[in-house]
């Protein structure tokens, strides 16, 4: 006599149950994580600025974010203000928002912009978003942070730069989704991310070029702060030049912004 579980019929509603069970279970699960999902991206994204800021509690040699308790009081002292710039399909500023002005209009903060979605815009030919955060580093220097976002060898990869009014780094952040332990990965280690501090994003005739991750760098004690170069991380070329190429296409659209605070 044929057993009910050997029919083919018993195995698709076995398998359709599963499917109907597993699928529940996820989205249970999604919205019960939401809230906890949705506060951890934001203490992160203030963790990240707070850093390239100098506010955090690196040792000799570890890159280390002030604590996630820390965070919401430290990102409110050490941010002095928050602007959302409007750049249009030819790279011009058509409207500048306090943070006050982008709430109103989005009800969310400007730290929380999809940086990735924005470039999707801009390659669909429409206007985008660029936030930019005002703070004080360890000098006491105004300094201005602005995210950035790219691809390497086998994921995306993002960071924070704070510059200052000349467009020279005062400090660097990087991270990245998959890319390889031991060498595309350390962009995040301190080793790399402390060499862009104090280079030029322009040259001395005040023309943007970026910064280069250069293989083969004439200058590997990275001493010369003005040839728009740091040395590469062995083994790491693509990762490298995914650094450079983010760098130089995102922080390019902040120039006019800093002409123009120059100019008044």
């Amino acid at each position: 006599m044929e057993k009910r579980t050997d029919k083919n019929s018993y195995t698709v509603i076995f398998a359709v149950g599963m499917v109907l069970v597993v699928g529940a279970l996820l989205a249970f699960l999604a919205s019960y994580l939401k809230p906890t999902i949705t506060e951890n991206r934001r203490l992160e994204k203030q963790q990240n600025i707070l850093y390239v800021l100098g506010v955090n509690e690196n040792d000799e040699s570890s890159a280390v974010f002030v604590s996630a308790d820390k965070a919401p009081e430290a990102f409110s002292e050490n941010v002095k203000e928050q602007l959302v710039l409007t750049i249009d399909s030819n790279g011009k500023i058509t409207k500048t928002q306090t943070r006050d002005d982008y709430f109103k209009e989005t009800n969310k903060e400007p730290y929380l912009i999809d940086v990735k979605k924005e470039q999707d815009k801009a390659k669909n030919g429409e206007s985008r978003k660029l936030p930019l955060f005002v703070g004080e580093n360890k000098e006491g220097k105004t300094v201005y942070v602005a995210p950035i976002y790219g691809k390497g060898l086998w994921d995306a990869i993002w960071g924070y730069v704070a510059i200052d009014e000349d467009m020279i780094v005062r400090g660097t952040y990087f991270d990245h989704k998959g890319e390889t332990a031991g060498l595309g990965a350390n962009i995040k280690q301190r080793y790399f991310m402390d060499d862009f501090y104090g280079e030029h994003l322009l040259t001395k005739a005040g023309v943007f070029k970026g910064i280069t991750v250069a293989k083969g760098n004439a200058d590997p004690l990275n001493k010369d702060k003005t040839d728009n170069e740091v040395d590469a991380i062995a083994g790491a070329t693509i990762t490298g030049d995914g650094v450079s190429a983010m760098i130089k296409k995102d922080l390019r659209l902040y120039k006019p912004y800093f002409d123009n605070l120059k100019n008044n």
